[in-house]
C-alpha cells in the first residue's frame, strides 16, 4: 500500500492522464493546501492548461477511501470523473468582469465565522473582528447544481483591486442586505413551514408576538445567514421584533437564534444549550461558536453574554457605591436640630 505522499503524487499524474485521455484536452494538476471555513485539507487543483478556473479534489478523503479498501484504479476514476463533471458544470463566470472591482462589488455578501476555528484562513483574507467571531466577504457569482456559487475575497484580491479593507467593508454593508435580505421569523412560524402547515392554529403555535420566546434570524435562502449579525440595522430590527434586549445563540453559520432578555433565561443555561447542540447535532463544518451573545437595546451594545453580565455587576456595584457615598455626605443633626 502506498503512503500518503506517494498516493498524492501518483494520483496527480494519473488523474491528469485520464482526463486528457477522456477529453482530448491538456490539464494541469497541482497539489496545494486549501483553507476553508472551519476546515483545511490537502487538495489537487485541476484546470485546463489554457483555463483560468480550476476545481479542487480533496486528497485527504480520497486517501481515506483508498485506506478503507477501495482499489486505487477506482479512486483515480472517481477523482477524474469528479473533476471533469465539476469543470463541465461550473457556473457561467465572466473572468474579465471578475478583474474589475466596480463590476463585482454589487455581488458582495457578508459572512460571519468563528475566529478561533479559522485562524489560518483569516491570515489570508480581509476581515473584521466581532467578539470571538470574524466578518468575512464573498462575491456571490451564481448558481451551480449544488447551490449558490461564491468566491471568498482574499488579501491578494484586494491588492489587485487596489482598494482597502475598510472600503470593502463599507461596500459590503451596503450591498449584502440587497442580495441576501434579512429574515426574522418566530420559531412557531419556522416549525409550521417545516411541517408544511400554513395555519399556525392547527399546530397550536399561533402565539401572540409579545409571547414568542424564540426567533430565527437568517437570510433569504438560509445560506450563510449568520452574516446578518454584521448588517447595519440588524440589532435595531431584531430589538424591535422581540421587544427590547435579547440573547443571540449561534445555531450555525447559516442562522442564529434570538431569545428575548425577559428574565426567563440565564447565560449559563444558554451556553450549555449551544455546546450540547453543537456537539450532538450541528455538522462541524457548519458550526459557528459555542458562545452566547447579548444585545443591550438601551446601551446599543452587542457583546458576549458573559461580558454583559460582568458589566451589569459592575454597574450595580457603582450604583451601590454611589448611594453609600451620597448617604455619607448628608449632614447629620444632633438632637437639638443643629448640623454636626
Amino acid at each position: 500500500m502506498m503512503n500518503y505522499e506517494e498516493f498524492k503524487e501518483n494520483l496527480a499524474n494519473d488523474v491528469k492522464e485520464q482526463l486528457e485521455k477522456d477529453t482530448g484536452k491538456e490539464f494541469e494538476v497541482e497539489a496545494r493546501n486549501v483553507e476553508k471555513m472551519n476546515d483545511s485539507y490537502e487538495a489537487l487543483t485541476v484546470k485546463e492548461t489554457d483555463g483560468e478556473i480550476g476545481v479542487n479534489l480533496n486528497v485527504d478523503s480520497l486517501y481515506a477511501a483508498y485506506e478503507d479498501g477501495t482499489a486505487y484504479e477506482d479512486v483515480v476514476d472517481k477523482a477524474a470523473t469528479m473533476a471533469g463533471d465539476a469543470l463541465s458544470n461550473r457556473p457561467e463566470f465572466d473572468v474579465e468582469a471578475f478583474k474589475d472591482y466596480e463590476k463585482m462589488k454589487d455581488k458582495l455578501a457578508i459572512e460571519v465565522v468563528s475566529a478561533e476555528r479559522n485562524q489560518g484562513m483569516l491570515e489570508t483574507v480581509p476581515h473584521k473582528s466581532v467578539e470571538d467571531m470574524a466578518v468575512v466577504y464573498r462575491f456571490v457569482v451564481g448558481g451551480t447544481p449544488e447551490g449558490v456559487g461564491s468566491i471568498l475575497i482574499t488579501n491578494q484580491m484586494l491588492d489587485t483591486y487596489g482598494i482597502s479593507a475598510d472600503q470593502l467593508h463599507e461596500d459590503a454593508l451596503k450591498n449584502a442586505p440587497e442580495i441576501r435580505p434579512l429574515v426574522i421569523k418566530g420559531m412557531g412560524e419556522v416549525l409550521a413551514a417545516q411541517m408544511g402547515v400554513e395555519d399556525l392554529e392547527m399546530l397550536g403555535l399561533n402565539i401572540p408576538p409579545e409571547q414568542e420566546q424564540m426567533f430565527v434570524a437568517s437570510v433569504e435562502g438560509n445560506v450563510h445567514g449568520a452574516g446578518v449579525l454584521a448588517y447595519q440595522d440588524f440589532m435595531n430590527q431584531a430589538a424591535d421584533r422581540v421587544g427590547g434586549s435579547f440573547f443571540v445563540l449561534p445555531s450555525s453559520i447559516h442562522e442564529v437564534l434570538i431569545i428575548p432578555d425577559n428574565g426567563k433565561f440565564d447565560t449559563a443555561s444558554l451556553e450549555n444549550m449551544v455546546k450540547e447542540v453543537n456537539a450532538t447535532t450541528v455538522d462541524p463544518l457548519d458550526q459557528l461558536t459555542d458562545s452566547v451573545y447579548h444585545y443591550d437595546a438601551d446601551a446599543k451594545v452587542f457583546e458576549l453574554a458573559e461580558k454583559y453580565e460582568d458589566r451589569m455587576k459592575d454597574k450595580e456595584v457603582d450604583i451601590k457605591k454611589g448611594t453609600l457615598e451620597h448617604a455619607a455626605s448628608k449632614p447629620h443633626r444632633d438632637r437639638g436640630g443643629e448640623a454636626i
